[in-house]
């Protein structure tokens, strides 16, 4: 049953052993439940939602010209971008298997320009480019002791469904609902900033971004050692440490 994947960019190898098609049935059976919901308000026909499809269009081009030119073409087949807005307070965006992607109208003041947007959409689009959610998936199914259920129709398995919606968290609470660890953080940030920069965005305005949100989880934020994110702090550090590379793919 064990397999391996190669993260892109950073070739990190990590544990995968749910198929990408599975993952992305379920992603989708989920995210179209969370669009129909009658509590989820979709914004459509509005500046705001138009340049979120239109920032998420270029950033999908971007992340399929640096797969196929990089050997990883395979690890994104299948893949049918969706890209709504959600009126929500809640600060936060996400990306699910399969390219289907979210933004709150909540991060809005935060992103401010087009640059900070595609650094959050480039950061979320990343974590499933590089199957953060599939590893997480199997890591959860293991320690709930349903390792049998893999490498089976997960996607006719309640007991996978249920996993599913542990991790994602969609529905009863709107966003993630187990976090990324530092290390799958830390590889979306770097990911990201590529596919922002192929995308004609300028990967040095992240670090604006992130300045931003460290204002306001100013007090909020958990010391670093409590948490699986990193703080905004070393965020901001290592993302300098990675722009150097990330400029190599920027076009003014």
């Amino acid at each position: 049953m064990a397999a391996c994947s190669t993260v892109p960019l950073t070739g990190r190898r990590q544990a995968n052993l749910v198929s990408d098609t599975e993952m992305q049935q379920m992603a989708a059976q989920s995210y179209n439940q969370l669009l129909s919901d009658p509590s989820t308000k979709v914004v459509n026909n509005t500046a705001q939602s138009r340049k979120v499809k239109e920032i998420g269009g270029k950033i999908a081009t971007a992340v399929t010209k640096f797969m196929n030119e990089n050997g990883y073409a395979d690890q994104i087949a299948g893949y049918k971008w969706e890209f709504n807005l959600i009126d929500s307070k809640e600060v936060n965006a996400w990306c699910m298997p399969g390219g289907k992607v979210a933004v709150y109208t909540g991060i809005l003041p935060v992103t401010l320009t087009d640059a900070g947007l595609a650094t959050v959409m480039g950061h979320e689009i990343a974590h499933a480019v590089a199957k953060h959610s599939n590893e997480r998936y199997s890591n959860q199914m293991i320690a709930q002791g349903l390792g049998s259920v893999l490498g089976g129709a997960i996607t006719n398995s309640q007991a996978g469904m249920n996993v599913f919606n542990q991790v994602f968290g969609i529905g009863a609470q709107a966003g993630v609902l187990l976090p990324n660890s530092r290390k799958q953080e830390s590889e979306a940030d770097r990911l990201g900033l590529t596919f922002m920069a192929m995308a004609g965005y300028d990967p040095a305005k992240a670090v604006e971004f992130w300045q931003r949100m460290m204002a306001q989880n100013k007090g909020q934020a958990p010391p670093e050692f409590l948490s699986t994110h990193p703080s905004d702090a070393t965020r901001i550090s290592d993302i300098k440490k990675y722009l150097p590379e990330a400029l190599k793919y920027y076009k003014r």
